[in-house]
């Protein structure tokens, strides 16, 4: 959630579109129109399918480039009783193409096995070990999914062994310096990222990549009830989108809507456990209980442990497996949480107590921090602090010493382009804008920090988080038909964010700290005309009550403090929700920013 930061810049967005027709075209209320005119979406055609996405608006999976090689190189191998085996990866993404990828295979009578590559030992995809570990037993055919588009001499050993090489991806090409593509030599490969792919959407995750293939060949083979398994392999799929943090819109769209409604009903006995241990509740699931609790969880096995426990949870046939399993990989997520909480405490401490406080770019070395949740720490930084992190730590491969980390970008700083920029620095380096992941000699962190700092383009402007605002909102206009209207809104997530509303000078009537370990606060506020209503706030609790202090003086924020009235105002920025509780129904509104 936002904290108060009187740095923030609020702007309210202010497109113009005919917002009448849109009202009456699509049955929305002034409100709904214009936050979907905010999203970019101007004509009544795209307004339509964005709030009704239909299964079968989804596009044709032979429209990818190889589709049809690889469904008939699959075809020929399971008549032929060929060996195949899927070669995953350690995330959820990865996880789940595997997954998918396997159950079709065995529907259609394949000789199929699957390896997932160990973070640690063996890093990010398909490895030189794996390619041999694979020749050793006799495959015939190696299928990547989530990874391989990157494998170029791997690939190339395969080959070598004879082997045939069908890459299902949606990383990013090699590219050489002169802006040539370079494609490993498989025998198929299908990625949407391919610029000789006609495929109209470009934005799907590996596991979406995997779900193309298994409806192309689902189609080659007719058989009883491929309908019902083609719908439950969109449930799985939906959580590998939101997990891998794709834009929401489109195809990806029609995928997590469904997908959610999917899981609501899933007979997947893995599944049911894991919402059963994360005391996940079914009927309100959303995007959060994806990102936040299923995706962690299941991501848990791969960065603590190994990412064929979560593979495992999915295909588990009893539920006493099934229990068994869930357990271990909610306490692996619980473990994970605490060591991530310890280390960004850790980082958070070394900013502010050295000079990296005045650093436009976040260089972090942490020696004791496990490798596998760099990644994390980077985000929660680059969440406090709104600008570009890098977490490094000991690598703990015992054949290497060197140090291994990740980054997390702000969205004015191409993370990737900024390090490809100092290349001889790093021993391995990938990723895109926003993301990306390396390792370097632990003698070059401090030449990489000044480096990046002393050539940075950011300026003190791009560091100040803007909060974008949909409408100006008064009190008086949300009741429960809007916040049931806006549900029309839903899935959200990246690319397709919760609108956010807005008004100002509320009277804060009461204020009490709530939620476990004093986590939040519950307002009673009042507008001018004297509306009233409860908002709930869920972040510093100390430094509100320092905010009203400074703002309003010591005496308002004791009197707050102590349950008593005050002349303090709030400006917010907030959602409307609907809070239940013993069978009690109220408005509340869930307050993002404030000052």
């Amino acid at each position: 959630m936002g904290n108060n930061n009187t740095m923030e810049n609020w702007v309210l967005k202010n497109k113009k579109a005919d917002f009448e027709l849109i009202m009456k075209e699509c049955g929305v209320s002034p409100v709904v129109a214009r936050c979907l005119v905010n999203k970019g979406l101007t004509t009544v055609e795209q307004i339509k399918s964005y709030l009704y996405p239909e299964l079968n608006n989804q596009h044709n999976p032979f429209l990818l480039k190889d589709m049809k090689e690889a469904c008939a190189i699959l075809t020929q191998k399971i008549k032929q009783g060929k060996k195949i085996r899927i070669i995953g990866d350690y995330d959820v993404d990865g996880v789940v193409s595997t997954y998918i990828l396997y159950r079709t295979l065995l529907r259609l009578g394949a000789f199929v096995s699957y390896d997932i590559p160990d973070r640690i030992m063996d890093g990010y995809g398909i490895n030189v070990r794996m390619v041999k570990d694979a020749y050793n037993d006799q495959i015939d055919t190696i299928l990547t999914c989530d990874n391989g588009i990157a494998a170029i001499e791997q690939i190339k050993l395969a080959k070598q062994y004879n082997m045939t090489v069908i890459v299902t991806d949606h990383h990013s090409l090699i590219k050489t310096e002169s802006d040539e593509i370079i494609l490993p030599p498989a025998d198929a490969v299908i990625n949407p990222q391919r610029p000789d792919c006609a495929y109209p959407f470009k934005g799907l995750c590996g596991a979406a990549v995997a779900y193309k293939l298994c409806i192309a060949l689902l189609k080659q083979f007719d058989l009883e009830g491929n309908d019902e398994f083609i719908q439950e392999l969109i449930s799985y799929v939906a959580i590998a989108t939101v997990c891998d943090v794709m834009d929401l819109v489109e195809e990806n769209r029609i995928i997590v809507k469904h997908g959610i409604k999917l899981l609501q009903e899933t007979k997947n006995i893995g599944l049911l456990a894991l919402m059963d241990a994360a005391a996940v509740n079914k009927e309100h699931l959303n995007t959060f209980h994806l990102g936040y609790i299923i995706g962690p969880c299941l991501n848990a096995s791969g960065r603590l442990d190994t990412a064929k426990m979560g593979l495992r949870l999915l295909l588990a046939q009893s539920k006493e497996e099934a229990d068994r399993l869930a357990a271990e990989v909610v306490e692996l997520n619980n473990t994970r949480k605490n060591m991530t909480s310890k280390n960004v405490e850790k980082a958070v401490a070394l900013i502010e107590t050295s000079d990296l406080r005045n650093d436009k770019v976040l260089v972090i070395y942490l020696d004791d921090c496990h490798e596998s949740i760099a990644g994390i720490i980077a985000g929660r930084i680059r969440e406090r602090y709104n600008r570009p992190t890098i977490v490094l730590t000991d690598s703990h491969n015992e054949s290497h010493d060197f140090v291994k980390g990740s980054a997390r970008s702000i969205e004015q700083y191409n993370m990737i382009d900024e390090l490809q920029k100092y290349r001889h620095l790093f021993i391995n380096l990938g990723g895109h804008p926003m993301a990306a992941g390396m390792s370097l000699l632990r003698e070059n962190i401090e030449e990489l920090r000044s480096l990046l700092n002393e050539n940075t383009s950011l300026t003190d402007e791009d560091l100040i988080p803007k909060i974008v605002i949909d409408v100006h909102l008064p009190l008086a206009y949300v009741n429960e038909g809007l916040i049931q209207e806006l549900k029309l809104l839903e899935p959200f997530g990246k690319g397709n964010d919760k609108p956010l509303f807005a008004e100002k000078n509320l009277k804060i009537k009461s204020a009490m700290i709530v939620g476990k370990n004093a986590s939040g606060l519950r307002f009673r506020l009042m507008d001018q005309y004297g509306k009233e209503m409860d908002a709930v706030y869920f972040g510093d609790v100390n430094t509100f009550f320092n905010y009203v202090s400074s703002t309003f003086g010591a005496e308002e924020a004791m009197r707050l403090q102590t349950g008593r009235s005050t002349k303090a105002t709030i400006s917010i920025t907030y959602f409307p929700s609907i809070n239940e509780y013993n069978g009690f129904r109220n408005l509340q509104l869930l307050i993002q920013n404030y000052k």
